[in-house]
């Protein structure tokens, strides 16, 4: 075997959380940030580069701070725009070198990649602390405790199976199934989210649909009689909030169903105010919908009336359910990144705007997440959405760095199959990601392994361990750590339809069977506590140590709490780390893993075992 890599912690480091950046700022503010420099480093000076009404400026940077092992200067950002770029350049004999969110270069560099400040208010303190569990309403649990077939009356769209039935995975019986999962039920098994750690619901939709999946809604105005209807999200909400939870819903901005009552107006009289939210079309069925799919019309937000409706006022869909008796703690939109874009027509930013302020004025706290699969960057840290459920930037390097070899599941939306990438491929994927958007939003990012519209993280990954390399990333990387109901115990899914099964409670309550895998939820539980314990890997920065194809290394960073997480996919070299990363005369403190990071001759050595994690308190 080779000997140990080399580390990267011997290049400038910014990455805009607290010890480098202020968390917000106020337009006209001059706020400090900071740059840090190894003892190693050649800069002649230091200048920090702004953009301030398009135009780059540059002013030189202090030293801040000298020690023996490294440098910290400081210059001062005049937030003049809502969201002001800027980087570090460093001038160093024979050249120059900037840092941005991507690292250091050698070469110019585009602005696209620039640290950003937004005088936009963050998303809600909560979510510095917040575990995220998703449930798919119909098959979660059933109230009845019934386990055959759901009783009637049903609606004529439904196909009723039993509870623990194999959904299916393609054709038309994927949107028709009905398990008859119910809002009493999820009431009746939040001891299971509590004791794996969890303290934010999210429900897909749960307005009355003509599918099993309700991103279809006839209505937004009342609660699904199938799911128990107003009364039981007014008493689920009543009990999350009394067990210090959140609740958050979830709500198609993009479209309706084709049997919405807008939309059934809107055919029936052309000259309703209906008939203008939707778009006509001179091919069949004569409107546009999601995709071409005619069952989901596309609302039009150009339209008078369709804001009224859907957003302002205190009778509008995004208030009332945040209002009591029901007190939703935040919506998901669904299609986020086409809501209110259509050929020449942009209204994205305009809509998630005001969204967030009639959120606002209901419920300071609330959240606004985005759906968007792909590049988030350019609609995130504009006053809209507050972050993004972030599969560009986590779900998807994650998934290619721990695919089980030779797999052959598709990869997210794409015609390919899941590629097994290094771990170096894996850090740049995220590090350009990350470096689209502010870290404001960055350390709230929804990220998740899996999802409903995914298949599910252990058939990704084929093995408990992988699953466990990857629970552990999402519980320390930068980020709201979301989990899919079910993924805690190791269930499996080839694609999102054949990934919403029924959960297993028999199994569950019996502590572990065929399709409940007790070690992993054990595995969840212990890293949701580990994150809890943490004030570091709740809100600290991120520093890459070591990557290599194999194994990635990161410290999370307070002023007053350094970890080091170590996670590998199989065996491989180690790694020295420089020893000063320890306070003199202590112990690394093992949090997880119980390995013992040893100091030899002055160097930290990171052990080559895996797959595996290790996570140490280093001061």
């Amino acid at each position: 075997m080779r000997g140990p890599v080399a580390h990267l912690l011997d290049t400038p480091h910014h990455d805009g959380s607290p010890l480098y950046a202020p968390a917000g700022a106020a337009l006209g503010e001059r706020v400090p940030v900071r740059v840090r420099v190894p003892a190693s480093g050649t800069e002649r000076a230091v200048w920090l580069r702004t953009i301030r009404d398009g135009e780059p400026r540059l002013e030189p940077a202090r030293l801040d701070q000298e020690t023996e092992h490294e440098r910290w200067y400081v210059a001062d950002v005049l937030v003049h725009n809502p969201l002001t770029s800027y980087r570090f350049l460093l001038d160093e004999p024979g050249g120059y070198r900037w840092l941005n969110g991507r690292g250091a270069h050698q070469r110019d560099v585009p602005d696209a990649a620039d640290f950003r400040l937004s005088a936009h208010d963050p998303a809600p303190a909560w979510l510095d602390t917040a575990f995220v569990y998703q449930v798919f309403p119909d098959r979660f649990a059933r109230s009845s405790g019934h386990h055959g077939e759901p009783a009637g009356p049903l609606p004529d769209w439904a196909q009723p199976v039993a509870w623990g039935t194999e959904p299916a995975a393609l054709g038309r019986d994927t949107s028709t199934q009905l398990f008859g999962g119910d809002l009493p039920g999820i009431q009746s098994r939040l001891d299971h989210l509590q004791r794996l750690g969890v303290d934010t619901l999210y429900l897909t939709p749960i307005f009355p649909a003509r599918s099993n999946h309700r991103y279809d809604a006839s209505t937004f105005d009342r609660v699904d009689p199938l799911l128990g209807g107003d009364q039981a999200l007014a008493s689920l909400s009543s009990e999350l909030h009394a067990r210090g939870m959140r609740l958050v819903g979830d709500l198609t901005t993009n479209h309706t169903g084709a049997g919405h009552e807008w939309f059934v107006t809107a055919q029936a009289d052309p000259s309703s105010e209906e008939a203008r939210f939707y778009y006509p079309s001179d091919e069949p069925p004569g409107y546009v919908g999601w995709l071409e799919h005619a069952s989901l019309p596309k609302l039009d937000w150009s339209a008078p009336g369709l804001a009224g409706r859907m957003v302002e006022g205190p009778e509008s869909v995004i208030a009332r359910w945040l209002r009591p008796p029901y007190g939703l703690d935040g919506w998901r939109i669904d299609v986020a990144n086409m809501t209110g874009r259509y050929g020449g027509q942009d209204q994205t930013h305009e809509v998630a705007r005001m969204i967030r302020s009639t959120m606002r004025a209901h419920n300071r706290d609330a959240v606004l997440v985005s759906e968007h699969f792909h590049d988030a960057g350019a609609d995130m840290g504009v006053g809209g959405w507050h972050v993004n459920m972030n599969y560009s930037a986590f779900t998807r390097p994650v998934w290619s760095w721990l695919v089980e070899p030779g797999s052959t599941l598709p990869f997210i939306g794409m015609p390919v199959v899941v590629p097994r990438r290094s771990g170096r491929t894996m850090v740049e994927t995220m590090r350009d990601f990350d470096a689209a958007v502010p870290w404001s939003v960055t350390r709230h990012q929804w990220n998740m392994l899996a999802s409903h519209d995914t298949a599910r993280l252990r058939t990704v990954v084929g093995s408990r361990e992988r699953a466990e390399v990857a629970a552990a990333m999402l519980f320390t990387y930068p980020g709201t750590p979301v989990v899919f109901a079910g993924d805690e115990g190791g269930m499996t899914g080839e694609n999102g339809e054949h990934a919403r099964a029924s959960m297993p409670w028999d199994e569950i309550d019996a502590g572990g069977g065929p399709h409940w895998d007790a070690t992993t939820f054990e595995t969840y539980r212990r890293l949701a506590a580990l994150r809890r314990s943490s004030v570091a890997l709740r809100t600290g920065g991120l520093r890459w140590a070591v990557v290599t194809d194999d194994a990635v290394a990161f410290l999370r960073e307070t002023a007053d709490e350094r970890v080091l997480v170590l996670l590998a996919r199989g065996p491989w070299s180690g790694a020295l780390l420089p020893g000063h990363l320890l306070a003199p005369g202590e112990r690394a403190q093992n949090l997880y893993g119980g390995g013992d990071l040893r100091l030899v001759d002055g160097a930290l050595v990171l052990p080559g075992d895996g797959p595996g994690v290790q996570v140490w308190r280093l001061a």
